[in-house]
């Protein structure tokens, strides 16, 4: 059961990096720092988003319209937070099997 501790927390670890990636990028792109027309900066950009849209898309539909402010990223990344401290605070259910 340990192996599935550490799995999960691998995998909200991974998660959180890719979405800290996304956003960043997204402030670098409005502030004009990077151009989506160069080759590069839309390939990761777009691939950022393909990974995470699956995770943002159920959350949009409950989410009210903001207009143009999206929340989707504030409420997973909380809800990422909060997960991760679920496990650790009940890691020892994990290592008692």
């Amino acid at each position: 059961m340990t192996t599935l501790f550490q799995a999960l927390m691998l995998i909200l670890d991974v998660i959180w990096f890719i979405m800290i990636a996304h956003i960043i990028m997204s402030w670098l792109i409005n502030f004009q720092v990077l151009n989506l027309r160069q080759p590069m900066v839309w390939q990761i950009w777009n691939g950022l988003s393909r990974l995470l849209e699956p995770i943002y898309a159920p959350v949009r539909r409950i989410l009210p319209n903001t207009g143009g402010l999206d929340l989707a990223p504030l409420v997973v990344f909380i809800a990422i937070i909060i997960l991760q401290r679920l496990l650790i605070n009940n890691a020892g259910w994990f290592y008692s099997f």
